[in-house]
């Protein structure tokens, strides 16, 4: 049966809730995620116009396979309370809260979400130096609360750190590293910081790989454009598959029953390595039936 662990999340668009032709193009999109948002791609003075829009355009449906988020402003901002009562009562598959610092910030955006239905998921914006020294907290919520998936917001983070946002991302790296692997001791999903750049695909396609060299399950988008070399990143490749198959393959070889590590094509390959296999091949399956 399918997982939680193993739904495709490469690619994670934001658009203004306000914008409605955005909106009526991202169903056609072939991106995992869409997220409405409520926060900074909208006007102060279109903010109750882009609630009540991304209310409407969760009830009219047609997304299909993708997830859909609603992005709130903050549980302290003049907006949040009502943005979080509106969500609540919503169809969205989850609230995306920005600039959760803490284990306490988790547990009141819970308690805000408490009448909302029990599948109704919490993801949050890690994007604040407070939230990098608190990455295991926060992590550790999830098995108690609706949190589910993190989003890294590099540019909020470069802005309150003063640090550079370039390519190569220097500054952030060990930060970068620390979230996926605080992600992973407590099951939360993953998504990587939005690239600013969507013109030159070439520099956006190399900071994907970069996420996907540390480990993220896909990345957040700013643009169309950024959805299929996102996607084209993300998926796994053939020979990635060909080795999953050749793993779950040679371990249910009668020989191999009961052992915990086997030789395959040469190498040392053991139970954990299974593991992988068989998430690569439920992912892949997913993305296939998605179209």
């Amino acid at each position: 049966m399918p997982t939680a662990s193993d739904r495709p999340r490469r690619s994670a668009l934001y658009l203004p809730a306000s914008n409605a032709k955005a909106i009526a193009k991202a169903r056609t999109l072939p991106c995992d995620v869409v997220i409405l948002d409520l926060e900074d791609a909208v006007a102060p003075e279109l903010k109750a116009e882009a609630r009540a829009a991304a209310v409407a355009a969760v009830e009219e449906g047609g997304f299909g396979h993708r997830e859909v988020a609603i992005r709130a402003n903050g549980i302290d901002t003049e907006w949040g309370a009502d943005d979080l009562a509106a969500i609540a009562g919503s169809k969205a598959d989850a609230v995306l809260v920005p600039k959760a610092g803490s284990a306490q910030d988790i547990r009141r955006y819970g308690e805000a979400l408490e009448k909302a239905p029990a599948a109704m998921q919490l993801w949050a914006m890690i994007e604040t130096c407070e939230a990098v020294f608190n990455l295991q907290q926060i992590a550790a919520m999830a098995p108690s609360s609706r949190l589910s998936l993190w989003i890294m917001g590099t540019n909020d983070l470069a802005k309150e750190m003063r640090a550079q946002l370039t390519p190569c991302r220097t500054p952030f790296l060990p930060f970068l590293s620390m979230a996926v692997a605080a992600a992973r001791a407590h099951g939360v999903a993953i998504l990587d910081g939005v690239c600013n750049e969507f013109r030159d695909l070439a520099v956006f396609e190399a900071e994907a790989r970069q996420g996907l060299m540390f480990g993220f399950d896909g990345k957040s988008l700013i643009h169309p454009a950024q959805v299929d070399p996102c996607n084209a990143v993300f998926s796994p490749g053939e020979a990635d598959l060909a080795w999953a198959h050749a793993v779950i393959d040679a371990f249910e070889q009668p020989e191999n029953q009961g052992k915990g590590a086997i030789r395959v094509d040469g190498k040392m390959t053991e139970l954990l390595h299974l593991e992988q296999a068989k998430r690569l091949v439920a992912v892949t399956a997913r993305i296939a039936a998605a179209g």
